[in-house]
């Protein structure tokens, strides 16, 4: 699950600032032909205190919660249960980019919920491509004596970005642009994942007039 938290940009000791303005030849901004990967997979999980059926009816009303809890990420129909997710300005080393993925929430298979990159129409992106792998799965824990009957929303992650650097990014040593690059895309899906676990928990009690669990019980 994913949601955004406006620009990221790497600020840890060790990044290298550039003067563009002033140190780098038109030249130094072309792309070049071999793109840098950065990949990582991830796994979560998300309560929800009700039913996996209940559960269940509410992912598949994308229509609804999606768009309001990817805020602030600017979300565009692209068509039946496809959306094109705008990330905001992410960047290090003096370049940055701002993502634009096509998103294709499919409908469950035996239980099982799957959201995939597909081409947003009409649209190029500059210099980078995504290759985003997302999967669901509802597990209703049976409810002791006394407590509430609670489902798991369990989702793994597989992404995988390969960005085509300007010429004076590859100048910087390879294992600098690879471990920075690495730990931007880590700390953005943390970031990104626990705004949105929040408010989709937010928005799923409430719409079924539930109390919101509290932090404690959220997922991290």
């Amino acid at each position: 699950m994913l949601s955004s938290n406006g620009e990221y940009k790497s600020t840890r000791n060790g990044q290298v600032h550039w003067d563009a303005q002033s140190t780098l030849a038109e030249s130094d901004y072309s792309h070049t032909d071999s793109p840098t990967r950065f990949h990582g997979k991830f796994t979560d999980c998300m309560e929800m205190y009700a039913s996996a059926d209940a559960v269940a009816n509410y992912l598949n009303a994308h229509q609804g919660w999606f768009c309001r809890c990817a805020q602030p990420m600017k979300v565009d129909f692209v068509k039946e249960n496809a959306y094109a997710l705008t990330i905001g300005r992410i960047g290090s080393f003096g370049y940055e980019v701002e993502p634009k993925v096509g998103l294709e929430l499919l409908p469950p298979n035996e239980g099982i919920y799957r959201i995939q990159t597909i081409p947003v129409p009409n649209y190029t992106a500059p210099g980078y491509d995504v290759d985003f792998q997302a999967m669901m799965e509802l597990v209703e824990a049976a409810p002791a004596p006394n407590t509430k009957t609670m489902t798991r929303v369990e989702w793994e992650l597989d992404l995988a970005v390969a960005v085509h650097f300007p010429k004076f990014v590859q100048r910087l040593p390879k294992s600098l642009v690879q471990n920075t690059g690495d730990r931007l895309l880590n700390n953005i899906v943390k970031q990104v994942s626990r705004r949105l676990t929040y408010k989709v928990q937010e928005d799923f009690h409430k719409s079924l007039g539930l109390p919101v669990p509290t932090k404690s019980k959220r997922a991290t």
